[in-house]
């Protein structure tokens, strides 16, 4: 198992990114909680890392924090979510705050996470309750080849919102919301995440 990676960035593009490791490249899929807190291309950093291997596929996760990959390797055990709503779930809401919806019961705030739908919701009130009140992820305790992202932060943007699950035409109006002359893709995307979980 590969549970941590330290490295120099040689692209990222939300949500992957290749981490050169003494000469090898690790092409990692991170939540937009960790790509906030990535450096440059070109710095090293340090991430915590979570190793899927399937059938036909061995995929890396990447984590800026290790609170992060707890929660992310709770919500995979969690039946019907798999690692794509798992980051998601990271990219839109913080482990402090997730453990506060679980802990109000907030179905509603669950289900504007995209792959997340009234079953699935309840399932996660239901399993993470016991996570979250043990104090393991509660407040203050805590692949395959892609096309080009454009070197435009709005498309860029929009190319990651597509691939945490948002329709087209859902991210269009979001970006077009949010999206200010002089904002890197990083600040649209956040943006336009705080929107859709607010506006539901």
């Amino acid at each position: 198992m590969i549970g941590r990676l330290r490295g120099v960035i040689a692209v990222k593009q939300p949500p992957a990114l290749l981490l050169d490791v003494a000469g090898v490249g690790y092409e990692i899929e991170a939540p937009m909680s960790t790509f906030y807190e990535l450096p440059e291309v070109g710095r090293e950093v340090t991430l915590h890392t979570h190793l899927a291997i399937k059938e036909d596929a061995h995929s890396l996760y990447g984590f800026a924090q290790q609170s992060e990959r707890t929660l992310f390797r709770a919500l995979i055990k969690v039946s019907g979510v798999g690692a794509k709503t798992a980051l998601s779930v990271l990219s839109g809401i913080s482990v402090d705050d997730f453990a506060r919806v679980i802990q109000r019961g907030d179905l509603a705030a669950l289900q504007r996470v995209p792959g997340i739908g009234k079953k699935t919701a309840e399932r996660l009130l239901v399993e993470m309750k016991d996570k979250v009140d043990g104090g393991a992820l509660g407040p203050a305790s805590l692949g395959g080849p892609r096309a080009a992202v454009p070197n435009d932060p709005v498309a860029e943007a929009s190319v990651a919102l597509q691939s945490l699950g948002y329709k087209p035409q859902e991210v269009s109006k979001l970006v077009q919301a949010v999206a200010e002359t002089g904002d890197s893709a990083e600040t649209i995307i956040r943006k336009a995440l705080k929107s859709a979980l607010r506006t539901g």
